[in-house]
């Protein structure tokens, strides 16, 4: 067999056994073609950390017993084939290639992608044979190793969260968890899956934390029992971060942050709400619940402005997730904590550094709100999030967090300057391939805002009903749209509705008499 045969073949084994990507055996077959073919394939991948020289032993083992068995001859005692062109070369299936196996005679599951270096652990007692895979590309990596073993990550050697970042980011999760004494998890689709079943002792999450941590956040969890962050892993991506004290030990949640801010369109939401970013005055509001994407919509507007016009854009974040690079807009991008002492603080201080625009990454308190609110008024685009879960409760919490006294004056400001309101909720596709954003966006025209003025924000809900003309849109309508496309299935539209029932959900049971 030729050498050019023998790799392909070698980098068909590594893609069907999971033990690299298709991409990371297409960028080591670039380097072999620009180094004239020097060296072979498992070396390359090998000095790139995808595989280890075991896997490499393993690989070169399945691959002789193959090309034995192909030509019909017994793999201890293989003749010189005939030369293997590539396009002659059948398909790999389960059936036609022997199980990839260590050197102990138990059989083995494949590993997932090198990157976190997953180690392969026997099963207690054998295990049927995998099935086949569909025809087709080979799958991405699965979050939950395959029947027949677990993944076993190595959490003492350095920076091994470093390892478990890159394997999360691999995989496809939104959000990896290091839990003192629990399983390392992550979040896929929005689905919890264990990584390794094996909980991680106090001591060693502690360390994996700190290890990533500067002095100033070690000393604020020291001191606070809990720090936001931000962490860069170089050349792969960065990550919104939190590590706490808890009864077991010191945890932390990292939500991956793409490199780049997101379009519209790839968040799954209408191109119609680019023309929220085409206001120069007022407030716009993005809300849900947490990790429904509310950070991402922002980013995409904040993008659409950077690249449409000539304006000051400044975000006050906690932590900076997405970085904006100025385009046409000079960005300033200030996190609470090392750039500002507060939000509020961050907020007054912006008035005097002449923005035209400004992102608030939650507004949490009342001088927040107030200051926000100040802004808008006084001719800046005001674009934040905020914790709620439809439009309503959105203008009640505004109005709410003021004092009885202030009522009125705050009513005519709202009234005034928000423009609009857009609540999302992602929810999980029928096939499975992800989850998809349904809206309830509320455009505060001047029906809005008299329903403010004059304290009737529950019949805003009529307006919502009647103002599709508008780009107005209910939730619950967005979600029948989901159902009606067959994107989404009925319960799943129940357990995200204001309205189940609406979905064919049973009505609640009524509550029990008093005695």
């Amino acid at each position: 067999m030729s050498q050019t045969a023998e790799d392909l073949l070698f980098g068909r084994i590594a893609l069907h056994y999971k033990l690299a990507t298709r991409e990371q055996v297409l960028e080591a077959t670039q380097i072999q073609t620009s180094e004239g073919g020097r060296r072979r394939l498992g070396e390359i991948l090998t000095e790139r950390g995808v595989l280890t020289p075991r896997q490499v032993e393993q690989i070169l083992a399945v691959q002789r017993d193959y090309v034995a068995k192909q030509q019909g001859q017994a793999p201890a005692a293989p003749a010189a084939p005939e030369p293997l062109q590539p396009q002659a070369m059948p398909s790999l299936t389960v059936q036609a290639m022997p199980s990839l196996t260590v050197a102990d005679p138990p059989p083995v599951a494949p590993v997932a992608p090198a990157p976190a270096r997953p180690v392969l652990v026997p099963p207690p007692a054998p295990v049927a044979p995998a099935v086949a895979p569909a025809p087709g590309p080979p799958p991405a990596a699965a979050p939950a190793p395959a029947s027949g073993g677990r993944l076993e990550f190595d959490l003492e050697v350095p920076r091994a969260l470093d390892r478990l970042l890159k394997y999360a980011l691999s995989v496809g999760a939104s959000d990896l968890h290091l839990h003192s004494g629990a399983p390392l998890k992550i979040r896929v689709n929005g689905r919890m899956s264990d990584l390794n079943g094996m909980p991680t002792p106090a001591r060693t999450a502690e360390r994996m934390v700190e290890e990533i941590l500067t002095p100033e956040q070690k000393e604020a969890l020291r001191e606070h029992g809990q720090v936001d962050f931000a962490y860069t892993l170089a050349g792969r991506g960065r990550f919104r971060s939190n590590a706490y004290r808890q009864q077991r030990g010191v945890d932390a949640v990292f939500r991956v942050i793409p490199p780049k801010p997101p379009a519209l369109e790839e968040l799954g939401l209408p191109s119609s709400l680019a023309r929220l970013a085409n206001y120069h005055q007022g407030m716009v509001l993005l809300t849900g619940p947490a990790g429904c994407g509310k950070s991402s919509t922002l980013a995409a507007l904040l993008n659409i402005v950077n690249e449409s016009r000539h304006d000051h854009i400044i975000t006050i974040e906690d932590p900076i997730e997405y970085i904006h690079p100025s385009k046409k807009c000079v960005v300033n991008q200030r996190q609470v904590g090392p750039h500002t002492g507060s939000f509020a603080r961050a907020l007054r201080g912006a008035l005097r550094e002449d923005p035209d625009v400004i992102a608030i990454g939650e507004l949490r308190d009342l001088e927040t709100i107030s200051l926000a609110l100040t802004a808008a008024e006084t001719g800046h685009l005001v674009l934040a999030t905020l914790h709620t879960n439809n439009a309503i409760r959105t203008v009640n919490r505004i109005l709410g967090v003021f004092p009885p006294n202030q009522q009125d004056q705050i009513r005519t400001m709202v009234s005034e300057s928000l423009r609009a309101v857009v609540s999302q909720r992602l929810v999980a596709r029928a096939d499975g391939n992800g989850r998809v954003p349904a809206l309830e966006i509320l455009m505060a025209n001047k029906a809005v805002g008299n329903l403010i003025r004059e304290n009737k924000t529950f019949q805003i809900k009529s307006v919502l009903q009647t103002g599709a003309t508008h780009g107005m849109c209910m939730l619950d309508a967005s979600l029948a749209e989901l159902v009606k496309n067959k994107v989404i299935t009925r319960e799943e539209a129940a357990r995200n509705a204001e309205d189940p029932q609406r979905f064919g959900a049973p009505a609640p049971a009524p509550a029990p008499a008093a005695s």
